[in-house]
Protein backbone atom coordinates (compact mmCIF):
# COMPACT_ATOMS: atom_id res chain seq x y z
CA UNK A 1 0.00 0.00 0.00
CA UNK A 2 1.34 3.29 -0.86
CA UNK A 3 1.44 6.01 1.70
CA UNK A 4 0.62 9.12 1.68
CA UNK A 5 3.73 11.85 2.05
CA UNK A 6 4.26 13.65 4.61
CA UNK A 7 3.45 17.52 4.70
CA UNK A 8 6.28 19.84 6.32
CA UNK A 9 3.95 21.75 8.02
CA UNK A 10 4.59 25.74 7.40
CA UNK A 11 3.71 28.28 10.03
CA UNK A 12 3.09 31.56 8.75
CA UNK A 13 5.82 33.62 11.09
CA UNK A 14 8.80 34.71 9.49
CA UNK A 15 9.28 36.66 6.46
CA UNK A 16 12.18 35.20 3.95
CA UNK A 17 12.91 35.53 0.47
CA UNK A 18 14.57 33.07 -1.92
CA UNK A 19 18.27 33.99 -0.75
CA UNK A 20 19.93 37.17 -1.03
CA UNK A 21 23.54 35.16 -0.60
CA UNK A 22 25.86 34.80 -2.86
CA UNK A 23 25.66 31.58 -5.27
CA UNK A 24 29.07 30.20 -4.58
CA UNK A 25 28.23 30.96 -0.25
CA UNK A 26 28.85 27.89 1.67
CA UNK A 27 26.13 26.19 3.68
CA UNK A 28 26.26 26.59 7.22
CA UNK A 29 23.71 25.05 9.59
CA UNK A 30 24.37 27.66 11.91
CA UNK A 31 23.54 30.19 10.06
CA UNK A 32 20.75 28.87 8.21
CA UNK A 33 18.10 31.78 10.28
CA UNK A 34 20.75 34.41 9.19
CA UNK A 35 19.71 33.71 5.02
CA UNK A 36 16.64 33.69 5.14
CA UNK A 37 14.94 36.29 7.50
CA UNK A 38 15.22 39.76 5.34
CA UNK A 39 12.55 39.98 3.31
CA UNK A 40 9.33 41.67 4.31
CA UNK A 41 6.84 40.01 1.75
CA UNK A 42 7.25 36.33 1.69
CA UNK A 43 6.60 34.66 4.77
CA UNK A 44 7.89 31.25 5.94
CA UNK A 45 8.63 29.68 9.05
CA UNK A 46 12.62 29.64 9.10
CA UNK A 47 12.78 26.34 11.41
CA UNK A 48 12.00 24.73 8.82
CA UNK A 49 15.45 25.31 7.04
CA UNK A 50 17.29 24.73 9.70
CA UNK A 51 19.30 21.29 10.40
CA UNK A 52 20.45 22.12 14.04
CA UNK A 53 18.91 18.70 14.84
CA UNK A 54 18.87 14.91 13.08
CA UNK A 55 15.51 15.86 12.59
CA UNK A 56 15.78 19.30 11.16
CA UNK A 57 18.78 18.10 8.82
CA UNK A 58 16.87 14.97 7.88
CA UNK A 59 14.60 17.19 6.33
CA UNK A 60 17.45 19.55 4.96
CA UNK A 61 18.80 16.90 3.13
CA UNK A 62 15.40 15.83 1.47
CA UNK A 63 15.04 19.22 0.41
CA UNK A 64 18.35 18.97 -1.75
CA UNK A 65 17.86 15.57 -3.10
CA UNK A 66 15.07 16.81 -4.35
CA UNK A 67 15.57 20.25 -5.67
CA UNK A 68 18.42 18.34 -7.38
CA UNK A 69 16.10 16.34 -9.24
CA UNK A 70 14.42 18.99 -9.72
CA UNK A 71 17.09 21.17 -11.57
CA UNK A 72 18.62 18.37 -13.69
CA UNK A 73 14.97 16.22 -14.12
CA UNK A 74 15.51 12.48 -14.16
CA UNK A 75 19.05 10.95 -12.70
CA UNK A 76 20.37 8.12 -10.80
CA UNK A 77 21.07 7.77 -7.08
CA UNK A 78 24.93 8.04 -7.92
CA UNK A 79 24.51 11.49 -9.66
CA UNK A 80 22.79 12.80 -6.66
CA UNK A 81 25.32 11.81 -4.46
CA UNK A 82 28.08 13.06 -6.52
CA UNK A 83 25.79 16.40 -7.07
CA UNK A 84 24.77 16.94 -3.42
CA UNK A 85 27.92 15.64 -1.37
CA UNK A 86 26.11 13.61 0.28
CA UNK A 87 27.19 10.10 0.94
CA UNK A 88 25.45 7.14 -0.98
CA UNK A 89 24.18 5.43 1.74
CA UNK A 90 22.20 8.64 2.67
CA UNK A 91 21.25 9.53 -0.92
CA UNK A 92 19.65 5.68 -0.69
CA UNK A 93 17.94 6.13 2.51
CA UNK A 94 16.29 9.27 1.60
CA UNK A 95 15.59 8.66 -1.96
CA UNK A 96 13.56 5.21 -0.71
CA UNK A 97 11.62 7.70 1.58
CA UNK A 98 10.81 10.13 -0.43
CA UNK A 99 9.96 7.34 -3.10
CA UNK A 100 7.48 5.85 -0.10
CA UNK A 101 5.92 9.16 0.26
CA UNK A 102 4.77 9.13 -3.72
CA UNK A 103 7.31 12.17 -4.27
CA UNK A 104 9.52 10.28 -6.63
CA UNK A 105 8.87 7.76 -9.17
CA UNK A 106 11.43 5.47 -10.91
CA UNK A 107 12.36 5.42 -14.38
CA UNK A 108 13.10 2.86 -17.14
CA UNK A 109 16.90 1.16 -16.05
CA UNK A 110 19.72 2.69 -18.07
CA UNK A 111 21.62 0.10 -19.82
CA UNK A 112 24.44 0.12 -21.92
CA UNK A 113 27.02 2.50 -19.69
CA UNK A 114 30.24 0.83 -18.07
CA UNK A 115 29.25 -0.51 -14.50
CA UNK A 116 25.39 -2.03 -13.19
CA UNK A 117 22.73 -0.37 -15.48
CA UNK A 118 21.28 2.88 -13.16
CA UNK A 119 17.65 4.07 -12.23
CA UNK A 120 17.34 7.74 -13.33
CA UNK A 121 14.43 8.84 -10.56
CA UNK A 122 12.18 11.77 -11.40
CA UNK A 123 10.11 14.06 -9.08
CA UNK A 124 6.40 12.59 -9.49
CA UNK A 125 3.79 15.19 -10.87
CA UNK A 126 0.68 13.91 -8.81
CA UNK A 127 3.34 13.76 -5.76
CA UNK A 128 2.07 16.96 -4.38
CA UNK A 129 -0.30 20.09 -5.50
CA UNK A 130 -0.31 23.49 -4.81
CA UNK A 131 -2.80 26.60 -5.43
CA UNK A 132 -2.28 30.01 -6.35
CA UNK A 133 -4.30 32.73 -5.44
CA UNK A 134 -4.27 36.14 -6.97
CA UNK A 135 -6.15 39.46 -6.36
CA UNK A 136 -5.91 41.85 -8.74
CA UNK A 137 -7.12 45.24 -9.64
CA UNK A 138 -9.58 43.76 -12.21
CA UNK A 139 -9.68 40.23 -11.15
CA UNK A 140 -9.11 37.14 -9.53
CA UNK A 141 -7.29 34.19 -10.80
CA UNK A 142 -6.62 30.99 -8.89
CA UNK A 143 -4.93 28.31 -10.63
CA UNK A 144 -3.15 24.30 -9.57
CA UNK A 145 -0.32 23.10 -9.87
CA UNK A 146 1.50 19.90 -9.75
CA UNK A 147 4.69 18.96 -7.90
CA UNK A 148 6.60 19.65 -11.49
CA UNK A 149 4.94 23.60 -11.54
CA UNK A 150 2.71 22.54 -14.23
CA UNK A 151 -0.73 24.09 -14.58
CA UNK A 152 -3.63 21.66 -13.75
CA UNK A 153 -6.30 23.73 -13.12
CA UNK A 154 -7.46 27.17 -13.68
CA UNK A 155 -10.36 29.53 -12.66
CA UNK A 156 -10.68 33.36 -13.10
CA UNK A 157 -13.05 35.81 -11.50
CA UNK A 158 -13.78 39.30 -13.12
CA UNK A 159 -14.85 42.85 -11.28
CA UNK A 160 -14.57 46.57 -12.28
CA UNK A 161 -12.89 47.14 -9.25
CA UNK A 162 -11.48 45.35 -5.81
CA UNK A 163 -13.93 44.80 -3.44
CA UNK A 164 -13.35 42.95 -0.36
CA UNK A 165 -17.48 42.02 0.02
CA UNK A 166 -16.95 40.61 -3.63
CA UNK A 167 -13.60 39.48 -3.29
CA UNK A 168 -13.86 37.17 -0.48
CA UNK A 169 -16.80 35.38 -1.68
CA UNK A 170 -15.57 34.61 -4.72
CA UNK A 171 -11.89 33.24 -2.95
CA UNK A 172 -14.95 31.26 -1.02
CA UNK A 173 -16.59 29.79 -4.52
CA UNK A 174 -13.32 29.14 -5.78
CA UNK A 175 -11.34 26.92 -3.55
CA UNK A 176 -14.92 24.73 -2.38
CA UNK A 177 -15.26 24.64 -6.95
CA UNK A 178 -11.39 23.88 -7.07
CA UNK A 179 -11.67 20.57 -4.40
CA UNK A 180 -14.79 19.75 -5.80
CA UNK A 181 -12.88 19.10 -9.45
CA UNK A 182 -9.42 17.85 -8.10
CA UNK A 183 -11.01 15.05 -5.86
CA UNK A 184 -8.90 13.14 -4.49
CA UNK A 185 -6.12 15.21 -5.42
CA UNK A 186 -7.35 17.63 -3.11
CA UNK A 187 -6.00 15.47 -0.09
CA UNK A 188 -2.49 16.03 -1.02
CA UNK A 189 -2.60 19.92 -1.85
CA UNK A 190 -0.12 20.98 0.54
CA UNK A 191 -0.60 25.08 0.78
CA UNK A 192 -2.07 28.29 -0.72
CA UNK A 193 0.22 30.92 -2.04
CA UNK A 194 -1.75 34.23 -1.72
CA UNK A 195 -0.64 37.13 -4.18
CA UNK A 196 -1.84 40.88 -3.89
CA UNK A 197 -0.47 44.51 -4.94
CA UNK A 198 0.63 45.78 -1.62
CA UNK A 199 -0.77 48.95 -2.12
CA UNK A 200 -4.61 47.93 -3.14
CA UNK A 201 -5.86 51.36 -2.14
CA UNK A 202 -4.03 53.43 -3.55
CA UNK A 203 -3.89 55.50 -7.11
CA UNK A 204 -7.94 54.86 -7.08
CA UNK A 205 -8.00 57.94 -8.93
CA UNK A 206 -6.66 56.52 -12.07
CA UNK A 207 -9.07 53.51 -12.79
CA UNK A 208 -12.11 55.45 -13.99
CA UNK A 209 -14.50 54.51 -11.77
CA UNK A 210 -15.53 57.61 -9.66
CA UNK A 211 -18.49 56.32 -7.82
CA UNK A 212 -18.50 56.50 -3.53
CA UNK A 213 -19.06 52.48 -3.74
CA UNK A 214 -15.96 52.73 -5.45
CA UNK A 215 -13.67 54.83 -3.91
CA UNK A 216 -14.87 53.07 -0.41
CA UNK A 217 -14.05 49.70 -1.39
CA UNK A 218 -10.69 50.94 -2.34
CA UNK A 219 -9.97 52.78 0.81
CA UNK A 220 -11.61 49.46 2.66
CA UNK A 221 -8.26 47.93 1.95
CA UNK A 222 -5.96 50.19 3.51
CA UNK A 223 -6.50 48.27 7.00
CA UNK A 224 -7.50 44.78 5.39
CA UNK A 225 -5.60 41.67 6.35
CA UNK A 226 -6.58 40.09 3.38
CA UNK A 227 -3.97 37.18 4.73
CA UNK A 228 -5.92 36.43 7.86
CA UNK A 229 -9.34 36.64 5.92
CA UNK A 230 -8.13 34.22 3.49
CA UNK A 231 -6.71 31.29 6.19
CA UNK A 232 -10.05 31.99 7.53
CA UNK A 233 -11.54 30.23 5.02
CA UNK A 234 -9.41 27.23 4.66
CA UNK A 235 -7.16 24.72 7.29
CA UNK A 236 -4.73 24.99 3.89
CA UNK A 237 -1.63 26.89 5.03
CA UNK A 238 -1.47 30.36 3.41
CA UNK A 239 1.49 32.40 2.57
CA UNK A 240 1.53 35.97 0.99
CA UNK A 241 3.93 37.42 -1.52
CA UNK A 242 3.63 40.91 -3.32
CA UNK A 243 1.83 40.23 -6.87
CA UNK A 244 4.72 41.05 -9.14
CA UNK A 245 7.53 39.47 -6.59
CA UNK A 246 5.38 36.51 -7.11
CA UNK A 247 5.09 36.95 -11.12
CA UNK A 248 9.26 37.22 -11.12
CA UNK A 249 9.77 34.31 -8.84
CA UNK A 250 7.63 32.36 -11.85
CA UNK A 251 10.31 33.52 -14.41
CA UNK A 252 12.84 32.79 -12.09
CA UNK A 253 12.22 29.35 -11.45
CA UNK A 254 10.82 28.63 -15.00
CA UNK A 255 11.74 31.40 -17.43
CA UNK A 256 14.83 33.28 -18.17
CA UNK A 257 15.97 32.94 -14.27
CA UNK A 258 17.06 29.46 -15.45
CA UNK A 259 19.82 30.94 -17.99
CA UNK A 260 19.94 34.54 -16.49
CA UNK A 261 20.88 35.55 -13.47
CA UNK A 262 20.66 39.49 -13.00
CA UNK A 263 17.65 41.37 -14.52
CA UNK A 264 14.38 43.22 -14.12
CA UNK A 265 11.09 42.09 -14.82
CA UNK A 266 8.20 44.10 -15.76
CA UNK A 267 5.15 42.53 -15.40
CA UNK A 268 2.04 44.56 -17.35
CA UNK A 269 -1.07 44.38 -16.20
CA UNK A 270 -4.17 47.12 -14.81
CA UNK A 271 -0.90 48.97 -13.45
CA UNK A 272 2.72 48.22 -14.58
CA UNK A 273 5.13 46.73 -12.03
CA UNK A 274 7.91 44.90 -11.29
CA UNK A 275 10.65 42.58 -9.49
CA UNK A 276 14.31 41.98 -9.64
CA UNK A 277 16.70 39.04 -9.27
CA UNK A 278 20.04 39.83 -9.00
CA UNK A 279 22.75 36.85 -9.03
CA UNK A 280 20.28 34.34 -9.66
CA UNK A 281 17.82 35.89 -6.35
CA UNK A 282 14.73 37.35 -5.85
CA UNK A 283 15.35 40.77 -4.07
CA UNK A 284 12.38 42.27 -1.82
CA UNK A 285 13.93 45.08 -0.32
CA UNK A 286 13.66 46.53 3.35
CA UNK A 287 9.79 47.36 2.49
CA UNK A 288 9.58 44.87 0.05
CA UNK A 289 9.76 47.39 -2.43
CA UNK A 290 12.52 46.08 -4.62
CA UNK A 291 11.64 46.22 -8.30
CA UNK A 292 8.47 48.53 -7.73
CA UNK A 293 9.19 50.48 -11.08
CA UNK A 294 5.49 51.80 -11.33
CA UNK A 295 6.65 54.54 -8.59
CA UNK A 296 9.80 55.31 -10.58
CA UNK A 297 9.61 59.24 -11.92
CA UNK A 298 9.93 59.72 -15.90
CA UNK A 299 11.13 63.07 -15.83
CA UNK A 300 12.50 65.93 -13.58
CA UNK A 301 10.55 68.03 -11.29
CA UNK A 302 10.05 71.35 -12.36
CA UNK A 303 8.77 72.50 -8.91
CA UNK A 304 6.11 74.42 -10.60
CA UNK A 305 2.61 73.89 -11.27
CA UNK A 306 1.98 71.61 -14.97
CA UNK A 307 0.45 69.07 -16.98
CA UNK A 308 2.68 66.28 -15.93
CA UNK A 309 1.12 66.02 -12.15
CA UNK A 310 0.61 68.06 -8.82
CA UNK A 311 3.37 70.72 -8.89
CA UNK A 312 5.47 69.95 -11.50
CA UNK A 313 5.78 66.25 -10.40
CA UNK A 314 6.84 64.18 -13.01
CA UNK A 315 4.51 61.12 -14.04
CA UNK A 316 5.15 58.03 -12.25
CA UNK A 317 6.12 55.10 -14.84
CA UNK A 318 2.44 53.74 -14.15
CA UNK A 319 0.90 56.51 -15.41
CA UNK A 320 2.58 56.05 -18.66
CA UNK A 321 2.87 52.33 -19.15
CA UNK A 322 -0.23 50.96 -17.53
CA UNK A 323 -2.66 48.51 -19.27
CA UNK A 324 -5.55 51.33 -17.59
CA UNK A 325 -5.23 54.13 -19.63
CA UNK A 326 -5.61 52.22 -22.74
CA UNK A 327 -8.53 50.34 -20.98
CA UNK A 328 -10.09 54.14 -20.72
CA UNK A 329 -9.01 54.79 -24.15
CA UNK A 330 -10.74 52.11 -25.25
CA UNK A 331 -14.13 53.16 -23.57
CA UNK A 332 -13.94 56.61 -24.65
CA UNK A 333 -13.88 55.78 -28.15
CA UNK A 334 -16.80 53.11 -27.69
CA UNK A 335 -15.09 49.74 -27.40
CA UNK A 336 -14.95 47.06 -24.87
CA UNK A 337 -11.89 47.71 -22.46
CA UNK A 338 -11.37 43.69 -22.13
CA UNK A 339 -9.96 44.22 -24.62
CA UNK A 340 -6.79 44.90 -23.98
CA UNK A 341 -6.43 40.94 -22.80
CA UNK A 342 -7.87 39.74 -26.19
CA UNK A 343 -5.17 39.15 -28.89
CA UNK A 344 -7.40 41.46 -31.57
CA UNK A 345 -6.17 44.50 -29.85
CA UNK A 346 -3.68 44.64 -32.26
CA UNK A 347 -6.44 44.68 -34.94
CA UNK A 348 -6.24 47.73 -37.60
CA UNK A 349 -9.07 49.42 -36.47
CA UNK A 350 -8.06 49.29 -32.78
CA UNK A 351 -4.47 51.57 -33.87
CA UNK A 352 -5.51 54.86 -33.50
CA UNK A 353 -5.86 54.15 -29.93
CA UNK A 354 -3.05 51.20 -29.53
CA UNK A 355 -0.06 53.45 -31.44
CA UNK A 356 -0.03 56.62 -29.22
CA UNK A 357 -0.14 54.11 -26.03
CA UNK A 358 2.17 51.95 -27.10
CA UNK A 359 4.79 55.26 -28.28
CA UNK A 360 4.70 56.49 -24.61
CA UNK A 361 4.70 53.50 -22.87
CA UNK A 362 7.75 52.06 -24.37
CA UNK A 363 9.70 55.40 -24.58
CA UNK A 364 8.97 54.97 -20.43
CA UNK A 365 10.20 51.94 -19.99
CA UNK A 366 13.35 52.19 -21.93
CA UNK A 367 13.60 54.99 -19.98
CA UNK A 368 13.40 52.41 -16.78
CA UNK A 369 15.53 50.14 -18.55
CA UNK A 370 18.30 52.57 -18.75
CA UNK A 371 18.14 53.68 -14.95
CA UNK A 372 17.90 50.34 -13.69
CA UNK A 373 20.97 48.94 -15.69
CA UNK A 374 23.36 52.04 -14.53
CA UNK A 375 22.10 51.47 -10.84
CA UNK A 376 22.23 47.35 -11.05
CA UNK A 377 24.54 46.32 -14.13
CA UNK A 378 21.58 44.25 -15.60
CA UNK A 379 21.87 41.44 -18.03
CA UNK A 380 18.44 41.71 -19.31
CA UNK A 381 15.06 43.72 -18.80
CA UNK A 382 12.16 40.57 -19.35
CA UNK A 383 8.98 41.92 -20.20
CA UNK A 384 5.34 40.30 -19.35
CA UNK A 385 1.78 40.79 -18.87
CA UNK A 386 -1.91 40.20 -18.63
CA UNK A 387 -2.61 42.17 -21.89
CA UNK A 388 -3.12 40.41 -24.82
CA UNK A 389 -0.14 38.79 -26.08
CA UNK A 390 0.22 40.59 -29.21
CA UNK A 391 0.26 43.61 -27.70
CA UNK A 392 2.78 42.96 -25.26
CA UNK A 393 5.18 41.92 -28.19
CA UNK A 394 4.52 45.03 -29.47
CA UNK A 395 5.76 46.59 -26.61
CA UNK A 396 8.74 44.63 -26.31
CA UNK A 397 9.73 45.82 -30.09
CA UNK A 398 8.95 49.01 -29.27
CA UNK A 399 11.11 49.66 -25.96
CA UNK A 400 13.96 47.87 -27.96
CA UNK A 401 13.79 50.62 -30.41
CA UNK A 402 12.96 52.99 -27.95
CA UNK A 403 16.28 52.25 -25.78
CA UNK A 404 18.38 53.04 -28.58
CA UNK A 405 17.18 56.67 -28.22
CA UNK A 406 18.89 56.93 -24.94
CA UNK A 407 22.49 57.81 -24.23
CA UNK A 408 23.95 54.41 -23.05
CA UNK A 409 27.62 55.19 -23.08
CA UNK A 410 29.53 53.69 -20.43
CA UNK A 411 26.79 51.04 -19.73
CA UNK A 412 26.25 47.22 -21.41
CA UNK A 413 22.75 47.68 -23.09
CA UNK A 414 20.71 44.80 -21.64
CA UNK A 415 18.37 42.52 -24.07
CA UNK A 416 14.92 43.28 -23.59
CA UNK A 417 12.93 39.53 -23.54
CA UNK A 418 9.54 38.78 -23.68
CA UNK A 419 8.76 36.57 -20.48
CA UNK A 420 8.46 32.77 -21.04
CA UNK A 421 5.73 32.04 -18.32
CA UNK A 422 3.01 34.75 -19.59
CA UNK A 423 -0.44 36.40 -18.67
CA UNK A 424 -0.53 34.16 -15.56
CA UNK A 425 2.65 34.88 -14.37
CA UNK A 426 1.63 36.22 -10.67
CA UNK A 427 -0.78 33.13 -10.40
CA UNK A 428 1.26 30.52 -11.04
CA UNK A 429 4.58 32.19 -9.06
CA UNK A 430 1.77 32.18 -5.65
CA UNK A 431 1.41 28.51 -6.70
CA UNK A 432 4.80 27.77 -6.72
CA UNK A 433 5.98 29.60 -3.53
CA UNK A 434 4.11 26.30 -1.11
CA UNK A 435 6.40 24.12 -3.00
CA UNK A 436 9.28 25.36 -2.56
CA UNK A 437 8.47 26.51 0.95
CA UNK A 438 7.80 23.05 1.97
CA UNK A 439 9.95 20.77 -0.60
CA UNK A 440 12.97 22.70 -1.67
CA UNK A 441 15.99 24.96 -0.43
CA UNK A 442 17.67 27.78 -1.14
CA UNK A 443 17.47 28.00 -5.13
CA UNK A 444 20.72 26.37 -6.09
CA UNK A 445 22.83 27.64 -3.49
CA UNK A 446 23.43 23.99 -2.01
CA UNK A 447 24.92 22.05 -5.09
CA UNK A 448 28.60 21.95 -6.01
CA UNK A 449 29.05 25.18 -8.43
CA UNK A 450 31.47 23.14 -10.70
CA UNK A 451 28.70 20.28 -11.49
CA UNK A 452 25.91 22.31 -11.61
Amino acid sequence: MRRRHRLWKCHVLQRCDFGLSSPNTAFNTADTADIVTSSPTIYRDARMMRGSNHSGMRQFNERIVLQTIRHHGAIAKADIARLTQLSTQTVSIIVNRLEGDDLLIKQDRVRGKIGQPSVPLSLNPNGAFSLGLQVGRRSLEVVVTDFLGITRHQLQFSYPYPDPEVVLPNIKQALAQIKQTMGTDWERTVGIGLTAPLSMHKWSNLLGDSSEQSAQALKSWEHFDLLSAVQALTHLPVEFAKDTTSACMAEMLQGHGLSVNNFLYVFVGTFVGGGLVIAGHIMAGQNGNAGAIGSLPTGLATGQASGAGKYGQPAQLLQLASGWQLEQALEKAGFDPLLVHQDSIMDDQYADITAPWLAQASLALAMTITSATALLDLDAAVIDGSLGSTLITALIKATRDKLKLYNLEGLQPPAVMSGVVGSHARAIGGALLPLHTQFFPLKDIFLKQDLV
